[in-house]
């Protein structure tokens, strides 16, 4: 199974992810935990241009999408697919609907030319489920502050960070059948437990612990 954990700026997504891939490992599963950008010494290198370097004001969106698909295309074809053929559940922080998200609908990018690029980097393959941890732009951003965990997206405009809101919400409702809304403005104890039902529901029984 492959799982893909997406969301909003401050979302709380990572810690989220790391409580599920420690519930998945105490259950005895065999899990392997990526993300994006990143997952191989490549797309890791990749993710420093794109979110690291902060001097990196320049960047236009054409190229911020084409380095995003870049390391995702390394990223499926050195880590996801042999892993997905050697049995594994994978967890993803972050896949190409980040860049849907991001590049089409924050920066105005084409979407349909975004979908091309994407089928050409990961040879079409999609998710089985996407966690949505749905948070308000102005309260994520609040609790990036807090952190001091800052990257180069965080520091676009509230106005950008609406738009990629708008579209995840978009995202999820055209494919309802892969996407699971979870409230992540509850406490953390909460979320995680939506998201173990969610993927109980799915065939993963995990043990609801902190």
């Amino acid at each position: 199974m492959f799982i893909t954990f997406e969301g909003p700026e401050g979302c709380g997504k990572t810690t989220q992810y790391r409580r599920t891939l420690a519930a998945m490992r105490a259950a005895g599963l065999n899990v392997i935990a990526t993300r994006e950008p990143g997952g191989t010494a490549i797309g890791e290198q990749v993710r420093d241009i794109l979110l690291n370097r902060l001097e990196n004001v320049a960047m236009t969106p054409q190229a911020e999408a084409l380095l995003f698909s870049a390391a995702r295309a390394q990223h499926v074809a050195e880590t996801i697919r042999p892993a997905l053929a050697a049995g594994y559940v994978v967890l993803c922080d972050r896949f190409y609907d980040s860049t849907l998200a991001y590049q089409g609908y924050g920066h105005g990018l084409d979407l349909a030319a975004l979908r091309q690029i994407t089928v050409f980097a990961t040879e079409g393959l999609t998710p089985d489920v996407t966690l949505f941890l749905d948070c308000p732009p102005v309260e994520g951003l609040r609790r990036k502050q807090i952190q001091e965990e800052i990257n180069r997206l965080d520091s676009m405009t509230l106005a950008f960070h609406e738009r990629v809101y708008a579209g995840f919400q978009a995202l999820a409702a055209a494919e309802p059948e892969r996407w699971v809304r979870i409230d992540a403005s509850l406490a953390a104890d909460e979320v995680f437990a939506a998201i173990v039902a969610a993927l109980g529901e799915r065939g993963l029984k995990l043990a609801a612990y902190s």
